[in-house]
């Protein structure tokens, strides 16, 4: 008499959920090791923002001027921090393109795993490290004379937009590693449309002093509006208003993440 076959029901949405969980928590884990296997690599992602407050607070501090409270290094700050955030993402990429170039990733997704556990573990490890980066930022710019001026709460918020805008950039990243799987080639690439996003805005300098033609492109363009959001949570006050600068870079943010998070998962599936 033949044996009954016990028929197996499928997982449900919150089992496949949890495993895909699961799964980035080891992806998040194993890059996280990599970076501490080592920490040469951690040092030098932090070297570049910290040379960057020093030369701009030392160098070009004295021949900006600005109306805020405590001077240029308060204007100065919040956006370092934000191109803290934006270059960190230098390293999503080149991970990805050396990864999916050696083979790297083809063999990750031979593993029974969740498919958006690379992806994932890669955007958590690398929100970690930017977290730890934009602290080490914040410690700095304390020692060269960067203070609050609205609280708390607000400090923790600035830090947070910075954490979600950085990550945001991350996805775009992501998808240029994946899309072209050459490190050399990325880093160019990213030095291509990076720098001009960060130095045109209002970053480093108000965007009155730049000339008239670059000024609404300078006025509307999200990482200025990020920044703009990030220093008035730092320094408040009616120089520097919340809104709309908050909704319309959460508004810039959510429609990168809407194009550019399909568009790496889609050059995930393509790499390798």
């Amino acid at each position: 008499m033949a044996a009954e076959t016990v028929p197996q029901s499928s997982p449900s949405v919150m089992q496949l959920a949890r495993w895909a969980v699961s799964d980035s928590l080891v992806m998040t884990r194993r890059n996280l090791l990599v970076w501490l296997r080592v920490p040469a690599y951690i040092v030098f992602t932090v070297v570049q923002p910290v040379i960057f407050v020093l030369l701009f607070r030392y160098v070009f501090g004295g021949a900006i001027q600005v109306a805020n409270q405590g001077g240029y290094v308060n204007f100065l700050m919040p956006g370092i921090i934000g191109q803290t955030a934006a270059f960190a993402t230098f390293a999503t990429a080149i991970a990805l393109a050396q990864e999916a170039k050696q083979g790297v990733i083809d063999r990750l997704r031979s593993l029974p795993m969740a498919r958006s556990a690379v992806l994932a573990g890669r955007l958590i490890a690398d929100g970690i490290r930017m977290l730890v980066t934009i602290l080490v930022i914040v410690g700095v710019g304390y020692g060269v004379g960067f203070r609050f001026q609205n609280g708390a709460p607000s400090a923790i918020a600035m830090i947070l937009l910075a954490e979600i805008f950085g990550v945001t950039i991350c996805c775009v990243s992501a998808f240029i590693g994946l899309a072209i799987k050459d490190e050399e080639s990325v880093q160019a690439f990213g030095l291509i449309w990076l720098f001009p996003l960060t130095f045109v805005s209002s970053a480093f300098v108000p965007i009155a002093t730049m000339p008239s033609w670059m000024q609404a492109f300078a006025n509307n363009q999200p990482v200025t509006l990020v920044i703009n959001a990030m220093r008035s949570f730092a320094l408040g006050g009616p120089q520097f208003p919340l809104f709309p600068a908050l909704w319309e870079s959460l508004v810039w943010l959510a429609g990168i993440l809407i194009v550019f998070a399909p568009l790496a998962v889609r050059a995930y599936r393509r790499a390798s």
